[in-house]
Order: C-alpha cells, then structure tokens, then sequence
C-alpha cells in the first residue's frame, strides 16, 4: 500500500531565549537551621558546598504558585502576552501528584489558555531538557514555547540525613523561548548513564505507603561523593562537547551556567574546561542552595539582575543530575 503523504509544520528558522524570570520563597534558612538534626557546622558546610543560606517555601508557596510568579515575570520580560503561549513545559521533580501535571496549573494561573502543558522529569537535568525541547518546537512549529523550572525540594527532603539535609532549596524559574532570525540556541549535547540511577534516587516508591502504612515516607537520597566524581569529570567532557558543537572556544565563551549542586564541582569544572577569568560563572548556590530543576534558570535571572551578564552574550548551560543525566547547550542571554 502506499503510505499516505502527510502535511507537517513549518515553524521559525532558529530560536531564542526571549525572557527570563524568577521566584525565590521567602523564608532564609542559613546553615545552622539547615544541620540542626544533624551532626554539621556553618564552617563545614561552606567549606564543602559553598553554600551559606538557601530558601525554603512555606506552605502557601506551592509549584504553582511559585512557578505562576516566574512565568509572568518571563512572558513580560520576552515582550508578550500569555495567549502568546503555545507550550508550557514544567521541568520538575518535586510534583508529589501524580496527574495532573503542574504545567496545566501554571498555564492556567497565567492566562495561556491556547497552550499546550506538560511536565518533564529529569531532576536537576530538566530545565535544560525543556530548552532544548522548546527550541526544537518553535523551529518545528513556529510559537513561543514557556520553559519553567520548579522544586519544592523541602517537600523529598529529610533533615536528618547528613547528605540532603542542608544542600537543597526551593524555587522556580522560567524562561520564554520564541523565534529568531539568527540562531540562538546551539545543539544540544544530552545522554543518561542508567547504570548509575541509584546514585541520587526516591529511597522508596510511592506505592509502599499503601502496601505498607508504617513504612517510613520515601524521602530523596544520594551518594554525595560519587556524584561529585562523575559531576567533575564527565559534565566536564559534555560541556566541552557543546561548546564544539555550537562552534566556539571556551575563550569566546562569556557565562557558565552549571547546574548548581556545590561550588567545588563548579569550579573544578570551570578549571577542566579552561575557561579564562573573563567568563562570568554562576555560583547563585551560594545564597540559594541547590534548587535542582530551578538552578539554572534562578541563576540565570540573578546574574541580569546584578549585572554581571548582558544581553545577546553567550552563555553554557549544563545541567546535571538523578538518573544519572545530563543535557548542555550554548545559548544567548536575553
């Protein structure tokens, strides 16, 4: 039989990052609160993470309402309207209902009553997976595609587990993808190493609540060391794969955007690299914690803000995490 010829779409050339937004929960926990179940100090902690402060939602800071604040500030910083909104895609992990996702919720909150919504789970990896997918789909289908990374990590975490409990924060951030006539997006360089996805994992899944009511609730867990090992060495080599792929140098580079997991794997990856000093990088950890899925794009929006970055320069986002996975991509700043 002869297959049938189908109509597909036609959409922009290339594409761009618009806007970018951010909401940070209220409440500052510094490093003595965070390890006050557990055996840590605020000397140690900076020492061995950089972190010093991080933010943690209070009970009416949902996903969606933090994501709902980010998005508006995204769409209005790219210059349009929430009907504007093709797609929402919600890059999170900490979405504790199983369906719906949230992406419908946050499409709604805004006004994006044309959009498509639906979130997408590849822990501190998702947010540059949703980049690259949205870039794809405005080149694919023309539109404006809202990316949104959301964690309430608070809600996984137990406070007295000496690996998780004074890393993490929560937040949102979002980021509006639409059309360009130049390229704006390089290609993405992304993969997986299933073979070490007990290395940050759920201790339990959900349904041994139901099979077994007094099982102690499945909180997030992971083997610190071994994350940073593979973090160091192998995000280093995707990083410089993307940077190849999108045809520059680590010179031409002008901001690192890595995940934000400790500042030690941060600048350690910046030294593997060779970025020269005049590469602005990241360390947003530092006042907000680990934020998984939100880091990129938090960090992102606090550099604008402070003015370390400018829009139009190029920018490496990598991001890293559970599974274990990965994603990088070289893009322009808005």
């Amino acid at each position: 039989m002869k297959p049938v010829q189908l109509i597909t779409s036609q959409g922009a050339r290339f594409a761009r990052i618009m806007g970018v937004g951010a909401y940070r929960p209220h409440r500052i926990v510094d490093n003595d609160e965070a390890c006050r179940f557990i055996d840590s100090s605020d000397e140690w902690i900076r020492a061995r993470t950089g972190i010093v402060t991080r933010r943690w939602a209070g009970p009416g800071e949902t996903l969606a309402v933090m994501a709902e604040d980010a998005s508006a500030k995204a769409v209005a910083a790219a210059g349009i309207t929430p009907k504007d909104v093709s797609c929402v895609i919600a890059a999170t992990f900490t979405h504790l209902k199983q369906t719906p996702a949230v992406a419908t919720q946050i499409a709604h909150r805004i006004g994006a009553t044309r959009a498509a919504a639906f979130d997408l789970s590849a822990g501190c990896a998702g947010f540059v997976h949703g980049v690259v997918l949205a870039s794809d789909a405005v080149r694919a289908r023309g539109g404006h595609v809202l990316v949104v990374g959301v964690e309430r990590m608070t809600d996984l975490l137990n406070l007295k587990d000496r690996s998780t409990a004074f890393i993490f924060g929560d937040g949102a951030g979002a980021v509006v993808i639409g059309p360009s006539s130049v390229p704006g997006i390089g290609p993405a360089v992304w993969g997986a190493d299933g073979s070490q996805a007990d290395a940050i994992e759920q201790t339990a899944a959900w349904n041994v609540l139901k099979d077994t009511p007094d099982h102690e609730f499945p909180w997030m867990r992971q083997e610190g060391q071994r994350v940073f090992r593979w973090a160091v060495y192998e995000m280093s080599k995707a990083a410089q794969k993307a940077l190849d792929a999108a045809g520059i140098t680590p010179s031409d580079l002008d901001v690192f955007l890595p995940h934000q997991a400790n500042v030690r794997i941060i600048d350690a990856m910046a030294k593997r690299i060779g970025l020269p000093e005049s590469v602005t990088v990241a360390k947003d950890i530092v006042t907000a914690g680990n934020t998984s899925g939100a880091s990129i794009p938090l960090a992102m929006d606090a550099l604008r803000a402070s003015g370390q970055s400018q829009p139009g320069q190029s920018a490496l986002l990598l991001g890293y995490g559970a599974g274990l996975s990965y994603a990088a991509v070289v893009a322009n700043l808005p």
